[in-house]
């Protein structure tokens, strides 16, 4: 596991738990108040709620996601968040962000 915490937006921040040639997934950590701006990607996404409540919006629908719950976001769909608690999520992408990859070996050196 990357123990290298990166910063995505104020008061979000990730780190990658494995990628291999497939998948990718990450452990985020929102604090209390912070968002997730509105964006879309190539990679499909699976948001898993651990603790707190994600307030996910994908495609204009809101998710109200509470512990247990979980999430499809396809492919170029815009999604964003915010969480008005400190909440932890574990993302998973397909195919693997190579974006985040690369954020995460350019931070170890």
């Amino acid at each position: 596991m990357n123990e290298v915490w990166i910063d995505i937006a104020s008061g979000v921040h990730r780190r990658t738990v494995a990628a291999g040639k497939e998948m990718h997934q990450v452990y985020v950590r929102l604090d209390a108040g912070s968002t997730v701006p509105r964006h879309a990607h190539h990679n499909e996404q699976i948001a898993f709620c651990v603790s707190g409540n994600l307030k996910l919006t994908i495609d204009g629908v809101l998710h109200d996601m509470k512990p247990g719950m979980a999430a499809l976001i396809p492919g170029n769909v815009p999604h964003e968040a915010r969480v008005e608690v400190d909440t932890i999520v574990i993302d998973t992408f397909s195919p693997p962000r190579e974006d985040m990859l690369k954020q995460d070996r350019e931070m170890k050196r």
